[in-house]
Parts: structure tokens; sequence; C-alpha cells
């Protein structure tokens, strides 16, 4: 028995010796020799029991049972701790064991954030690289700004503090109009045509930019007035800017030229602006004295002079009523008062009725032939012109009209018989037929206008 006892013994002091740490300190070393030969198995006073904890970067701290400063006596527990930046890899706690090693081991790593991704149209510096306490600083190309954290700091965890910024184009485009500008409008027209340099637009972050028109075109025809020519530019990222101009069509105008009294006028485009022609047209039994054709000009005045419409010149001397008739075709209506003399009461109640209605008759282009008596003292007149007797005879035998009693009648412009009259008639009567039956709506329209001319 006690011989089995030696041997074991001897086993384990083998077994203790053969546990030493390779790189021991020197005092450590020979303290294990003299152990070997000496030191009783498992003695808790001996102060290097294990190799002595090293922790670069870090901090031991140790609690032996045997108290003290004693930090590798047989049982002792140390706890592993690494500085601010540092990451334990191993065995937070570790006991020196009888077979004089630690239970384990650890050591301090550097800790390390990923790197950062770069942001687009941006970049970023950090401090100290992509280690603890490292703060890196984002910054954006001109024309972008900076939407979330300016900077992001590497954490002990191992992460980084915040989100990730990005860099958005908030700035808008610029952009410049051309210059508003007036157009005369060109002769006879009530129009312009208009043309411009397109806008300028630059942008401080894109190069490709959407220039929308919101308007009439350039290189059109603009109309007369005021028109507002607007543009909006967007940059890629929707922002926008807008400019506008103002493109004013002026219509030179001449003052309005009065139509003649018994004519009228017709002009092109709308009558009165620049280039605009005027024609002078005469009623019937009226001929033009002046310029048939004015014209506006640019310093808005009329060329030439006011023309007028003057009553035709009737030639009384002919020699039968055909002749006569063909000077008032498709000119004048004809009033043929007839009567057995001077002093009959319904041609005396006539004549006075009619001198009081002459410019209304003139105005309606009814020219009044008188016929009195009979032959041999028997009188035709046109006004104060006389009708040879030829031409009373004729018209008499045309249009049917006795010599024996008071009567009227009515020829339009082409010499038609279209009313009979053997009793006065009133002014308004008389008005009121011609008015009905033979004149046309566009004449009808010229009587309202000249119709104060008679008051």
């Amino acid at each position: 028995m006690i011989l089995n006892g030696v041997v074991c013994v001897f086993i384990l002091l083998s077994l203790l010796a053969a546990a030493v740490p390779v790189g021991a300190d020197t005092e450590y070393d020979s303290y294990n020799q003299s152990a070997e030969d000496e030191a009783p198995q498992f003695d808790y006073t001996y102060p290097y029991w294990c190799h002595p904890v090293n922790l670069i970067n870090g901090e031991v701290t140790c609690h032996s049972p045997r108290a003290g400063g004693y930090s590798s006596t047989l049982g002792s527990r140390c706890k592993m701790s690494c500085d601010r930046g540092y990451r334990l890899i191993g065995r937070r706690s570790i006991q020196c064991l009888a077979t004089r090693r630690w239970s384990g081991t650890a050591y301090c790593r550097k800790i390390r954030c990923h790197v950062l991704p770069l942001i687009p149209h941006g970049r970023y510096t950090c401090s100290q690289g992509f280690y603890v306490d490292s703060r890196c600083d984002f910054t954006c190309r001109v024309g972008y700004r900076i939407e979330g954290e300016h900077s992001r700091t590497c954490l002990p965890s191992g992460a980084w503090s915040g989100a990730q910024p990005v860099c958005s184009d908030t700035e808008p485009p610029k952009i410049k109009c051309p210059p508003s500008r007036l157009k005369v409008a060109d002769p006879g027209k009530l129009s312009a045509r208009v043309t411009w340099d397109p806008p300028s637009a630059t942008d401080t972050a894109d190069k490709s930019l959407n220039v929308v028109l919101v308007g009439q075109e350039p290189d059109t025809e603009f109309q007369e007035g005021v028109h507002v020519i607007r543009y909006k530019v967007y940059d890629q990222a929707r922002n926008r800017a807008a400019c506008k101009f103002i493109v004013r069509v002026e219509v030179r105008r001449c003052p309005d030229l009065p139509s003649p009294l018994h004519g009228y006028l017709s002009c092109t485009s709308v009558g009165n602006n620049y280039g605009a022609a005027c024609e002078y047209h005469c009623d019937g039994g009226y001929e033009l004295k002046g310029m048939s054709t004015r014209v506006c000009q640019l310093n808005r005045s009329w060329s030439g002079g006011a023309s007028e419409c003057t009553p035709m010149e009737l030639k009384s001397d002919v020699k039968t009523s055909s002749a006569l008739l063909d000077q008032f075709y498709e000119k004048r209506r004809l009033l043929i008062v007839s009567a057995p003399d001077i002093s009959d009461p319904d041609y005396q109640l006539q004549n006075l009725m009619i001198q009081k209605s002459d410019c209304g008759l003139d105005l309606r282009h009814v020219t009044v032939i008188e016929l009195l008596g009979s032959p041999p003292q028997e009188t035709g007149r046109i006004k104060e012109n006389q009708l040879q007797s030829d031409v009373i005879e004729g018209l008499r035998q045309a249009f049917r009209i006795s010599r024996t009693y008071f009567s009227m009648v009515l020829l339009d412009e082409l010499g038609l018989d279209r009313e009979r009259f053997i009793t006065p008639v009133s002014q308004e009567e008389l008005f009121s037929y011609i008015d009905s039956f033979l004149l046309d709506e566009e004449e009808r329209e010229k009587l309202e206008l000249h119709r104060d001319f008679c008051d």
C-alpha cells in the first residue's frame, strides 16, 4: 500500500512539471524548479502557482484565497476587461488550476465599425478611420443638400450612430426669359408674327433640364392684345423654377372713316387698321366726287382727302321717255305725279306733303317726276329740269297715266310699276309702303343709320 502511494505522488509531480507554460518569468521558473523538489502539493500559499496574467489593452482584476496582493496562487480568480475601443475575445473570468494553468485565455481586439458606404452626390471624411470614437462628417456636392445626420460616430458597440444621410437636390434650377416685346401688326392684318430665342436655364446639380412652354409658340401669328408667355423648368429631382414675359401686339388704327351721305364704304380688314383700304360707293342717283379709295397709314392718318356723293347730273334734254328712264335704271326709284292742272286740290295737297318728305324720299332713292296739264300747255319736270313733250307723252303711254284726274305711279329701280294712288297719300303711308316692299335688307339698315338726318 505504501509503495502504491509513493508511485501516485511521483506521477502527479511529473504531470505538474509538464504543465508549466512556455515563456514563464525567470522567477516563476526557478520557483517551479524548487517547487518540484521542495513544495508540498496543492499549497495555496505559493505566490506563483500559475504564471502572472498580462492583458494588453485591458485590465485584470484578481482575487486570491490567500488574500493580499497575490494574483497567481492556486485557486486565484481573475476577471478580464478591455479598455474603451477594444472588445474582449475569450473568457471573462479565469481561475488558477491545480494543473498550474489558467482555466482559459483571453485577449483584447480593437473594435472596428463597418466601412460606411459612399452616398450619391456626396462624400465623407473620418477623424480616426472606422474605429471607436471616430467621427465621419458628410458633405454634398454643390447643388445638393444633406437630409439626415451631418455626421456619424463609431460606437463602442461596433455600430455607427444615427442613420446614413442622403444628398438631395433641393435647390431649384434657374431660368431667364427673353425680354418683353411690342410688335406692330402687319399692314392690313390684326395680327403679327412674333418670335424669340428660347430661355436660358441652368442648374447646379443637373445638366439635363426639362423646359416647358406655357402659352403660344414662337414664330406664330399673335392676335392684337397682350399675351403672357410663361416658361417652367424642372430638374431631375422635380425642383421647379419659372419665368414669364409679355408679348404685346398693337394694331395701328386711323380715326373711323365716316360713310358719305347717300353712299357707303367697303373696307378691307376691319376698316380702320393700318393698311386697310376703304373704297367709296354712292347710292343710285349720286356720283362720287373725290378719291375713290383711301388707305390707313402707319402714322394713323388716312391718305388723301374726304370724298362725297353728289346728285347725279340729269340730262333732261333727251328725246324719248326710254332715254330718260335709262338714266335711273338700277339707281333710283321714280314717283310720277300727274294732275289735270297745277290748281288741282289733290295735287296741291300732295305737293305740300312731298315737299315736307323730300329728305325722306331722297334717303329712299326716290325721284319725283311731275306731269301737269294737257297739250298744248302740258308741262313735265324733275325739280327745275323741264321735260320735252315727246318724253311726257311717252311716259303717259308707257304707264297709262290719265290727264283727266289726279294720280301717282310708283316705279322701282328696274322701272316696273309697283303701286298706284288716285288720292293724296301722307308721308307716313308712302314711306311705310316703300320701306316694306321696295327696300332690301341692306337699304333698311342704312336708312336706320341715317334716319335722324332728316329731323
